[in-house]
């Protein structure tokens, strides 16, 4: 009994400590766009609207009367970090009340507030998203003007703010709050959607916990989800490495970190897709593909094929791609097969000449494009090269490595880098723009600082 709770408790920590795959920390610049976001909803022009509806349970001020709201100050937003709750919101605005007074002039009142709310940050466990929920929100009155008589303004006025300002006033500008995180958490909702990877799969940003805020920035754990066409996960194998925020960054900042190990199970998707047959006689600055060249490295060409015959050469993948970071360097490792065969008229059969083992390395530049990580890959070296088969005879298939590592060069390289075009999907917050943050290599992670404009 102890031995299966003991198993079910391990189980729930797996569960809840999953391995990140990505982290995203949010600082102050990228939490300010609520600044635009209730510009962009408009949302304290339309809470001022009905602020001269008459409102269930709002009293009347005796000698006050066609009460209307307008003028209402585009607001300046101030937003805090509150370490392990989420952000302390003020809004500073300014609003002009009108009416006519009991001696049939008009009335004016220039009020300017603060309106103030803790805006929680929570998991959805429904929708597996951040969700922002306001709670505690106060109307503070700065400063009331008005162009009533002095000798009224004890009276009227105290009345006005006791009995509307005071009470009315709350209710009918906290709705504001709500409105705009609404506004801002509807900006979240595409987050864990599915996005595709080419035709081979999707990648899913899946949340690992509720997300963390420090005095300095929110952070967002990540536990992607990669899955081929046909449903099944993409597992990588080995335990994850250890990646982390290099230090130095500014306060405000905000940055995105994918890991190595994501990024190489993102491209477990793509393995298929670098299988290759070429059959071009004439590839880039490479000699011809013929047997008489072959000879040229490997002299047992000669005596089998004394006569020249055009060479076709087949690529497999048969291990899952594996990326590697270290600090300003990036490797994509690719082990598979290399075969040769002498190409035959159409409905011959091809002939192996042999089966060569390959495995090598690429450089990997990184970029973003239409907000998809996109990679560029040149050859960095030839690791190894082993005979696995050969219908010429034993050879040294050492004598190949010049001719194998120019032609991987030339010939297979930019097959590698038409299927990268595809790109990796990022994160989709907040109508975050990828397209203009800086790229970083840092220790087993790709950093982008994020940067608004």
């Amino acid at each position: 009994m102890l031995r299966i709770l003991g198993l079910a408790l391990c189980s729930l920590l797996t569960c809840t400590q999953a391995e990140p795959g990505a982290l995203l920390r949010l600082g102050m610049d990228i939490m300010n766009q609520v600044q635009s976001a209730m510009d962009e909803s408009h949302i304290l022009e339309k809470m001022a609207a009905e602020a001269g509806k008459k409102q269930p349970g709002m009293k009347t001020i005796k000698g006050i009367t066609n009460l209307k709201v307008k003028g209402v100050q585009l607001p300046v937003i101030t937003l805090n970090f509150v370490p392990g709750v989420g952000i302390f919101q003020c809004v500073s605005t300014g609003m002009t009340i009108t009416g006519k007074s009991f001696m049939g002039g008009n009335m004016e009142i220039i009020v300017t507030l603060n309106i103030t709310a803790t805006n929680r940050l929570l998991w959805d466990e429904e929708t597996g998203l951040p969700v922002f929920k306001s709670e505690g929100c106060e109307v503070i009155l700065v400063n009331v003007k008005t162009n009533l008589p002095s000798n009224m303004l004890p009276k009227v006025v105290n009345k006005f703010l006791d009995s509307t300002l005071h009470k009315v006033l709350p209710g009918l500008m906290c709705p504001a709050i709500d409105a705009v995180l609404g506004y801002v958490n509807r900006k979240w909702t595409n987050l864990s959607d599915p996005m595709p990877v080419g035709q081979m799969g999707t990648v899913k940003y899946v949340l690992t916990s509720t997300p963390a805020t420090t005095a300095s920035y929110i952070q967002v754990d990540f536990s992607p989800v990669v899955q081929q066409e046909n449903g099944k996960t993409i597992k990588v194998a080995g335990p994850g490495e250890t990646f982390a925020f290099p230090e130095g960054y500014a306060k405000v900042s905000s940055q995105l970190l994918l890991s190595a190990t994501l990024l190489s199970s993102e491209l477990a998707l793509l393995q298929k897709s670098f299988h290759v047959n070429i059959q071009n006689t004439m590839i880039g600055e490479l000699p011809p593909q013929t047997t008489k060249t072959l000879a040229g490295f490997l002299p047992e060409m000669a005596v089998a094929y004394p006569k020249s015959k055009p060479l076709m050469t087949q690529i497999r993948i048969n291990k899952p791609p594996k990326i590697t970071m270290k600090t300003g360097k990036s490797l994509l490792y690719l082990h598979g097969t290399l075969e040769m065969f002498v190409a035959r008229r159409r409905g011959k059969t091809t002939t192996s000449l042999f089966l060569l083992e390959v495995h090598f390395n690429l450089k990997v530049q990184y970029s973003v494009h239409e907000n998809r990580l996109q990679m560029t890959a040149s050859l960095d070296r030839l690791l190894s090269l082993s005979r696995k088969s050969s219908s010429i005879g034993s050879f040294n298939e050492k004598q190949l490595t010049g001719f194998i590592t120019d032609y991987l060069e030339e010939a297979y390289i930019p097959v590698v880098n038409d299927v990268l075009q595809v790109g990796l999907p990022l994160p989709d917050f907040l109508a975050m723009n990828y397209n203009l943050a800086e790229l970083d290599i840092v220790e087993n992670a790709l950093m982008l600082d994020l940067k608004l404009k």
